[in-house]
């Protein structure tokens, strides 16, 4: 193991490059939670109302994040290991299944390239280290939000709250690499969880007051929280002003190209996800060059 580790210390490329293909698998794993999650959240409510209601819960097949194994959903055919290798194997299939040639949607590939290339990068940004595995945790957590948000319009619980005390327990760490601040001060991360919560809150009660609709939903502001605890406080200006912005180029993008009206609901919370990716490897540099650009350095 100490011989493994030293030869990825000596290669920083090889170590990309392991990290980009372990983040291929972990992709082809989360395409699973973004789907499967929230149907088991669904049967759980059920089951909640029937108990509820006092009726019978009925006997249902187990279904979880392992179990079954995954099929087509089409023609129920179990999917092969060799029909499961990220990425190659939609490519072998022609994007059909193997079975009843139903076409395989690009959004799996497309989940296990990115999560590849932002493991990849995450690997290159902090190098070999403890604090390399937690911010691949964190930014393979962003992905599932994000998928299951745009889904759904949710941000489980089950996600959002291990994230945020997760960033409270790593700021007893905190310690700075390069001058990137990897884990904040357990003052500055509970401030930072508050106030991330809090901040979201009051704009949602705001907008309810004035026009009676609501905004957002109670997942934003858990997942701002988490946030904050995980970069502090100070990064929570910079995490809403990039979310505006991509938020505004996305969204603009997704009416164009899917002839979504400006009625149709568009979930926040991919938008903050990635305004706290970007945040997490590089916000203290953007927030140094805009404090440069503005002269208020």
């Amino acid at each position: 193991m100490n011989e493994v580790l030293e030869l990825l210390h000596q290669s920083p490329a090889l170590f990309v490059a392991v990290t980009g293909v372990l983040g291929l698998v972990i992709g082809s794993f989360l395409n699973v939670v973004i789907y499967r999650l929230p149907l088991i959240m669904e049967r759980d409510w059920r089951h909640q109302c029937a108990e509820l209601e006092g009726r019978e819960i009925p006997e249902e097949e187990v279904f979880s994040l392992v179990r079954p194994r995954s099929a087509c959903p089409g023609c129920k055919r179990p999917i092969r290991a060799v029909e499961n290798i990220p990425v190659i194997s939609w490519l072998m299939l022609r994007g059909k299944c193997a079975g009843c040639q139903q076409r395989i949607s690009a959004r799996y590939p497309a989940i296990e390239l990115l999560t590849g290339l932002l493991s990849a990068i995450v690997a290159w940004r902090f190098g070999v280290g403890w604090e390399t595995f937690f911010a691949l945790l964190f930014t393979w957590s962003l992905i599932s939000l994000s998928g299951i948000d745009f889904d759904t319009k949710l941000l489980p619980d089950s996600i959002t709250l291990p994230l945020l005390w997760l960033g409270l327990l790593l700021s007893i760490f905190h310690m700075q690499v390069d001058g990137q601040r990897l884990f904040v001060d357990p003052r500055t991360a509970i401030i930072g969880a508050a106030a991330g919560y809090l901040s979201l809150w009051t704009v949602y009660q705001l907008f309810k007051l004035t026009t009676g609709k609501e905004g957002m939903g109670f997942g934003d502001f858990k997942l701002l929280g988490a946030l904050g605890a995980w970069l502090g406080w100070q990064s929570l200006p910079l995490i809403i002003l990039l979310s505006a912005v991509v938020g505004a180029v996305l969204g603009g993008a997704l009416m164009l190209v899917m002839r979504r009206g400006r009625e149709v609901p568009i979930p926040f919370g991919p938008f903050l996800a990635a305004a706290g990716w970007i945040a997490l490897l590089w916000g203290d540099t953007l927030t140094a060059q805009y404090l440069r650009i503005t002269g208020m350095s």
